[in-house]
C-alpha cells in the first residue's frame, strides 16, 4: 500500500467526522498515528476530481482482520461505494473479517446491521465493548458480526483479545 499523503488523510478524517459518533474514533492526531502501524490498512476511493469520497480504516493479523471504519461522504451515500469497498477488502485479505456495530436498538443501526448481512456478515450474540478511544470516554457495548461465519465462542474471545490488544492497546476484559 502506498502511504497516505496529508491532505488524503484530512479528507478521510472529514469523512470520518461526520460519519461517526465521537466515542468510535480517535483524535486527528490518533488516527493519523495508525498509518504507522503496519497491521493497520487504510483503503480510499476517489470521485474523477482526486477527492476521497469513501474509506475503509482497517486491521490485518495473522488470524482475521478488522474493519474499524467504513463510510461515505454523506451526500453520495446510497450509491454503492461501501458496498465496493468492502467487497475489495475482503477479497484483498482472504481472511475472516470482523466489524463491530450498535446495538440493534435504533432504525439506523437495524439498517447497518442489514447492510452487513446483505454482504454476508452474520451478527454474533457474544456479549462485546469497545475500550474508549479518547481519553475519558466510557465503554461502549457494541456487537461482533463475522463474514463469512458466525464466529465460535473461542474465535470471538481470541479475535477480542487480539482487538483489545493490538487496536485498542488495553488489557483483554
Amino acid at each position: 500500500m502506498s502511504k497516505i499523503q496529508p491532505p488524503v488523510f484530512e479528507q478521510v478524517y472529514s469523512i470520518m467526522e461526520e460519519s461517526f459518533p465521537l466515542i468510535e474514533y480517535r483524535t486527528f492526531e490518533g488516527q493519523q498515528a495508525l498509518l504507522a502501524n503496519p497491521s493497520y490498512r487504510l483503503l480510499t476511493k476517489e470521485n474523477d476530481l482526486g477527492e476521497v469520497i469513501a474509506f475503509l480504516g482497517g486491521w490485518e493479523f495473522d488470524e482475521f482482520c478488522f474493519v474499524e471504519h467504513i463510510a461515505v461522504k454523506p451526500s453520495i451515500r446510497g450509491g454503492g461505494l461501501g458496498k465496493q469497498l468492502m467487497m475489495d477488502f475482503i477479497a484483498q485479505m482472504n481472511k475472516p473479517v470482523v466489524l463491530e456495530v450498535e446495538l440493534p436498538n435504533e432504525e439506523i443501526s437495524k439498517r447497518r446491521i442489514g447492510f452487513y448481512e446483505r454482504l454476508g456478515f452474520h451478527l454474533n450474540s457474544y456479549p462485546y465493548v469497545q475500550p474508549p478511544l479518547r481519553a475519558g470516554q466510557p465503554d461502549f457495548p457494541l456487537m461482533v458480526m463475522s463474514y463469512p461465519n458466525l464466529l465460535t465462542e473461542e474465535q470471538f474471545q481470541s479475535y477480542r483479545d487480539t482487538l483489545y490488544a493490538e487496536v485498542y492497546q488495553v488489557e483483554p476484559k
